[in-house]
């Protein structure tokens, strides 16, 4: 999300302590907050998937595989 976007998200919330917002403006924050919680949630499961996990026995498990088997059940 480029910070145009996030700057966006900051002055409609000021806005709605403030004045608050009309109903286009209510739903642009929706859409704007929305999109953003998905850019974070893409980040942290990258950010997962890149982490590996040394065993007690010394062998090295990727964390993405351990994420998969988690979601198959």
């Amino acid at each position: 999300m480029d910070q145009k976007k996030i700057d966006r998200i900051n002055e409609l919330y000021h806005k709605s302590k403030g004045e608050g917002l009309t109903p286009e403006e209510k739903k642009e924050q929706t859409l704007l907050r929305k999109e953003y919680i998905a850019a974070i949630r893409g980040d942290l499961t990258n950010s997962l998937n890149n982490i590996s996990i040394q065993n007690p026995d010394g062998s090295i498990t990727d964390l993405s595989k351990v994420r998969k088997k988690h979601k198959r059940k």
